[in-house]
């Protein structure tokens, strides 16, 4: 793995890209990110945002788009991705109503129907965790359930370490759980409240993550933070510069 392959989810930013999306991503560039994970396309064109990717040198590592979404529209999803060169289409969250083993083994073989579309035009479908697919249900955490039916060719994980954790599991052990099957990891970092801080300057081990990841295959590192209490631009650069200090000793 490239250990520089460090992306900002631009929800993070979401105030500033709302008011300048194309001047918000020239920022994140100089401060040294080299890709970015979008949540929404701040209304330009996929023609557009290669000229902007091109311009500020960013990669498109992943892109989330809502389920509800793929499924209304798939092939222009991943027209969208090809088109900025993005290899990974990811599933953000699940509605309420699928968040039970029920629901998820409703859901198994529709992510595997879109995956396999996706992998046909040569885009990876991957799904990003919340908290509570660390729910039990008959021994088995809801997410495992998901990741059990779906086919590894067809469905990844973006490990959200955060919501991992917060969920009472550790992100290390979970990640050895699942070689091969997390090209991206969402690094986000806790305070002792339990609350969204900069990474790096929070409770978890994000060195003991990252050494994890590297060991299962991850290609990502996806920086975000959902709230910060500092500027959002500033808390994307604090964590940049702490995550490239943890990178040099890794």
């Amino acid at each position: 793995m490239n250990r520089t392959s460090v992306a900002l989810q631009l929800y993070t930013v979401r105030d500033e890209t709302a008011r300048d999306f194309a001047g918000t991503l020239r920022r994140v560039a100089e401060m040294g990110y080299s890709a970015v994970e979008f949540a929404g396309y701040g209304g330009l064109t996929s023609a557009q945002m290669a000229v902007l990717l091109a311009e500020t040198g960013l990669q498109a590592a992943s892109t989330h788009v809502g389920l509800a979404n793929m499924e209304q529209d798939l092939e222009q999803a991943i027209t969208y991705c090809l088109d900025i060169g993005c290899p990974f289409l990811v599933v953000p969250w699940l509605a309420p109503e699928l968040r039970n083993a029920e629901g998820i083994r409703v859901l198994a073989p529709r992510f595997n129907e879109i995956g396999r579309r996706c992998r046909e035009r040569g885009v990876t479908l991957g799904y990003h965790n919340h908290a509570f697919e660390f729910a039990m249900s008959n021994g088995n955490y809801l997410l495992d359930i998901l990741l059990n039916q779906t086919d590894p060719a067809l469905v990844t994980l973006e490990l959200d370490v955060y919501w991992t954790a917060y969920a009472g599991v550790d992100p290390i052990t979970y990640l050895h759980t699942r070689l091969g099957r997390v090209p991206l990891v969402h690094l986000k970092d806790m305070t002792p409240q339990r609350t969204f801080t900069e990474v790096g300057d929070g409770t978890l081990d994000i060195q003991g993550i990252i050494e994890a990841a590297h060991q299962v295959g991850t290609q990502w590192y996806v920086v975000e933070n959902d709230a910060p209490v500092i500027p959002s631009l500033e808390s994307a650069r604090r964590s940049r510069e702490n995550l490239h200090t943890l990178l040099t000793r890794t």
